[in-house]
C-alpha cells in the first residue's frame, strides 16, 4: 500500500472502503445472487481516518459543507449567465425571453429531482456517470460520462472565452487570448490548491457578482418606475411579435446553457461532510435560486431593450452586445461597465468551478478503468492529476477560440448537446434503478417513473429544436464514445446495459 498523502492509483472499481454492497431489494434482505447492489449510505472519508484529512487509494478528503456546494454551484451558473445570451434568447423567441427561463427552469427542475434521487443511491464522484452506472449498467455509465465530458470540458473553455472578451472590452491593447490564458493559470492554482481554498475565494467573488446584480435590479425598477419600459409589461412572457411555442423550446436549446452547473455540484459528493442528502439540497437550492434570478434580470432588461426582438433576429451583431446596450441606454455607461467587470471577473471564476467538476469525472472515470488509471490517482485528498488534464484541454480550446473570429459560437454550440444528452440517460437511470431493478424496495411510480420520463421527454424536445450543428458535433462524439466502449469491451470490459 502506498504511503498516505502521496499520489496514489485507485481502486479497479470504487473505494474499498466505499459502502457496503448490500442491498434491501432481495427477499431475504440481501443481494439477490448474480447481482450487486449499494446502498445509499456514503463512503467513509478516508482509510486512515477522518480527523487526519489524509488520504489514499484514490480516495477524495472531505472538506465541504452546504455553503461550499451552493457556493460552487452559483459560481458555475453565474448569478449574471443571461447577460452574454440575452439578445441570442431575445430574438429567437420572438421577445418572450423570461418565459424560455420558466420553461427552461421547469426543464432543469425535473434533472435536479432526478440527481437528488440517484445521489443518495451513489454519493460517488463522477455524478451522471456514477448514476448511470447505477441504474444502467456500465456501458450506459460509460456514454453518460462521455457525452457529460463534452460539456464539463468546453463549458469552462467558454467560460474562461467571457471573461477574456469583457478584459479586451476594458484593455483593448491587450488580446483576448492573453486574459483567457491567464485566467485559467489563476483558476488553475486554485482548485489544485484544494476545494475548501477554492470555495472561500469563490465566495468573495459570488458576493461581488450578486452586489452587482441588486444594483442592476434596483437601477432598473427605478428607471421603469420614472419613464416606463420601451415594451408591453407582458411582451418578456407573450412575445412582442407574435407568440410561437416552437421559437420559445428554440430558446430554452439555448437557455439551458445558462444553468449547467447546478448538476456539477454532485461531482463533489464525496467530499461533502453532511452526506448526500447536502448535495441534493445544494442541487434543489442552486437551480431554484437561479431560476429566479435569470427570470427577473431578463425580464427587466427585456422591458428596457430599445430594440424589438425582430430587429435584433435581423442584426446578429448586435445580439452578443443586447444587454449591455439596453443597459448603457437606459441607466448609463457607468453600470455598463460596472456589468462588464462582474462578467469578466464572474466567467473566470464560473470556469474555475466547471473545471474542477470536470477534474472529478475525469478522476471517476480513471478510477473505474474506463479512463487511464493516472487520473484516479489523488494528492492530499486533491485529484491533481485530472485537474491538470482539464486544465490543459481548458486552455488549448479557450486560446484557440480566442484567436478565432467565430470561436465562441463553435464551442457553445456543442456544450448543450452532450450535457442533455447525459441528464437523458440520468432520468433512464432513475427508472432503471428504482423500477427496473427495483433495489429500494417498492416503486413509487410517480417519482421513480412519471417525473424522470417526463423530465427526459423535454430534453428530448429541447435536443431536437437545438442548431444542426450542435446535433452533428454531439452525435460525433457519442460515435467516437461507441468506438472506445466497444474497444474496450474487446479487452475484456463489461458493456452491457445491465451489467454492473
Amino acid at each position: 500500500m502506498a504511503e498516505t498523502g502521496t499520489g496514489t492509483d485507485g481502486p479497479s472499481e470504487e473505494p474499498s472502503g466505499g459502502p457496503s454492497e448490500t442491498t434491501s431489494g432481495g427477499p431475504s434482505g440481501g443481494t439477490p445472487k448474480g447481482t450487486s447492489g449499494e446502498t445509499p449510505q456514503d463512503p467513509p472519508c478516508t482509510r486512515s481516518g477522518a480527523l487526519t484529512g489524509r488520504t489514499e487509494g484514490g480516495e477524495l478528503r472531505r472538506t465541504l459543507g452546504f455553503r461550499d456546494l451552493v457556493v460552487y454551484g452559483l459560481l458555475f451558473i453565474a448569478p449574471m449567465a443571461p447577460v452574454g445570451v440575452f439578445g441570442t434568447l431575445d430574438a429567437k423567441s420572438h421577445g418572450a425571453v423570461a418565459l424560455v427561463y420558466v420553461v427552461a427552469t421547469v426543464a432543469m427542475a425535473f434533472t435536479a429531482f432526478s440527481y437528488a434521487q440517484m445521489v443518495r443511491v451513489a454519493p460517488r464522484a463522477g455524478s451522471v456517470f456514477a448514476y448511470a452506472r447505477k441504474g444502467l449498467g456500465e456501458g450506459a455509465g460509460f456514454i453518460a460520462g462521455w457525452m457529460a465530458m463534452l460539456d464539463y470540458l468546453l463549458i469552462p473553455a467558454v467560460a474562461y472565452l467571457f471573461a477574456g472578451i469583457a478584459m479586451e472590452a476594458l484593455v483593448p491593447s491587450v488580446d483576448r487570448w492573453v486574459w483567457t490564458t491567464i485566467a485559467v493559470v489563476i483558476t488553475t492554482l486554485l482548485n489544485l490548491w484544494g476545494v475548501r481554498a477554492a470555495a472561500r475565494v469563490g465566495m468573495a467573488v459570488l458576493a461581488m457578482e450578486i452586489v452587482v446584480l441588486l444594483v442592476f435590479v434596483v437601477s432598473a425598477v427605478a428607471v421603469l418606475a420614472r419613464d416606463g419600459g420601451t415594451r408591453g409589461w407582458s411582451t418578456p412572457f407573450t412575445s412582442d411579435v407574435g407568440f410561437s411555442l416552437a421559437a420559445v423550446l428554440g430558446g430554452v436549446s439555448v437557455a439551458v446553457l445558462s444553468y449547467l452547473g447546478f448538476d456539477a455540484i454532485a461531482s463533489f459528493a464525496e467530499e461533502v461532510t453532511g452526506g448526500s442528502r447536502e448535495v441534493a439540497r445544494a442541487v434543489l437550492f442552486c437551480l431554484v435560486l437561479a431560476g429566479a434570478l435569470f427570470i427577473a434580470q431578463t425580464y427587466l432588461v427585456a422591458l428596457l431593450e430599445p430594440m424589438s426582438s425582430a430587429e435584433l433576429a435581423a442584426d446578429p451583431a448586435a445580439q452578443g452586445s443586447a444587454f449591455y446596450d439596453a443597459v448603457d441606454t437606459s441607466v448609463g455607461a457607468w453600470l455598463h461597465d460596472l456589468v462588464a467587470v462582474s462578467k469578466a471577473i464572474g466567467a473566470a471564476f464560473a470556469a474555475l468551478a466547471a473545471q474542477a467538476a470536470a477534474g472529478r469525472l475525469l478522476f471517476a472515470m480513471g478510477r473505474a478503468r474506463r479512463l487511464p488509471r493516472v487520473l484516479s490517482r489523488t494528492d492530499s485528498g486533491v485529484p491533481r492529476v485530472a485537474l491538470l488534464l482539464a486544465a490543459v484541454v481548458t486552455l488549448l480550446a479557450a486560446v484557440w477560440a480566442a484567436r478565432r473570429p467565430d470561436g465562441l459560437d463553435r464551442l457553445v454550440s456543442v456544450v448543450d448537446v452532450g450535457a442533455l444528452t447525459a441528464f437523458v440517460l440520468l432520468h433512464a437511470s432513475v427508472v432503471g434503478w428504482f423500477a427496473v431493478r427495483r433495489r429500494e424496495g417498492p416503486v413509487r411510480w410517480f417519482t421513480h417513473v412519471a417525473l424522470p420520463v417526463v423530465g427526459a421527454a423535454i430534453l428530448i424536445a429541447v435536443i431536437v429544436e437545438a442548431a444542426g450543428s450542435a446535433r452533428l458535433a454531439g452525435a460525433i462524439w457519442l460515435a467516437l464514445g461507441l468506438v472506445v466502449l466497444l474497444v474496450q469491451r474487446g479487452r475484456g470490459r463489461p458493456a452491457s446495459l445491465l451489467d454492473t
